[in-house]
């Protein structure tokens, strides 16, 4: 049975053999692949990759940032997540037209569309359509839906964000159990357009991770599966060498995510990072690499 890691690495190795030289908006040129399919299952332990070192705390702070539907992106730089700070200094968003928005601020952007989709942006009271309320209320009252969707794609408000989604959207699916007392389970399949292999794919794999884990402890499930499918699939000429040095790496167990369960009697906005641990993960050193903004 292939591990995480190996699953990930499995398609690094696809894109180094296959790929084909791009192109592209940033300039640091890259080669790519079209649409992959990855599953990894998330009942007992998660995909944290363990050939390089992940900063899983940041991962889940710029989640919770999300599903409190921020875009201020000062918030989490406060807190040491800087992944936002490149694309969203005043050069950067003067150089997209968004001369209106606010330096340090994403525009309606993931947290904005997640829960004020075609909202007002920039006002004090946005409106617009709360998915994550709609998604906790369908996970517990109408489990076999096939509407448990979650869509960060919205044409009408592309022009304003600071970047258009890489990420756009994701499907929950419930199993229910055989045996009465059991608990249901859920899975999540989410879908990016594009990804950068080496910075971006293992974050967005355990942010989506954690947010099964999320979901199900709120709704007295417990997850079972991520299902990842892909678009443009590339790696940025940067990171080839990056890349290659962690493929010569050795995977280890991957860990154990811990939620506290008493966030089941809290809101969304009360979820902190202290509800998190991740136990037993043993990992590789760091591997950096220059994100093209």
């Amino acid at each position: 049975m292939l591990s995480h890691d190996d699953i990930y690495l499995n398609l690094v190795k696809d894109i180094l053999e296959n790929g084909k030289e791009r192109n592209e908006r940033t300039g640091t040129g890259m080669i790519s692949v079209f649409s992959r399919h990855l599953r990894f299952n998330i009942s007992k332990q998660v995909p944290i990759l363990t050939t390089k070192k992940m900063y899983w705390r940041s991962c889940v702070l710029e989640l919770l940032w999300f599903l409190r539907g921020e875009t201020n992106t000062k918030t989490l730089s406060a807190q040491g997540v800087k992944i936002w700070n490149a694309n969203t200094t005043r050069e950067f968003l003067d150089n997209r037209g968004l001369h209106h928005i606010p330096e340090g601020d994403m525009g309606p952007g993931y947290g904005f569309q997640w829960r004020h989709f075609g909202g007002n942006y920039g006002t004090e009271t946005p409106g617009g359509f709360d998915q994550i309320k709609y998604i906790l209320h369908e996970l517990r009252t109408n489990p076999t839906s096939r509407r448990i969707f979650l869509s960060a794609w919205n044409p009408l408000q592309m022009k304003d964000m600071a970047l258009p989604p890489c990420h756009v959207s994701a499907q929950f699916y419930v199993e229910l159990p055989d045996n009465e007392g059991e608990q249901s389970e859920l899975s999540c399949h989410f879908y990016q357009r594009s990804v950068d292999v080496f910075l971006g794919l293992p974050f967005n794999i355990a942010s989506y991770t954690v947010l099964t884990y999320i979901l199900a402890s709120l709704c007295n499930m417990k997850p079972k599966e991520l299902i990842v499918s892909t678009g443009d699939t590339h790696i940025y000429k940067n990171h080839i060498e990056q890349m290659r040095e962690q493929l010569n790496r050795i995977p280890y167990y991957s860990p154990i995510l811990k939620i506290n369960p008493n966030i089941i009697n809290k809101s969304i906005e009360e979820i902190t990072i202290q509800d998190f641990d991740v136990l037993e993960y043993q990992h590789h050193p760091a591997i950096s690499g220059k994100m093209s903004a």
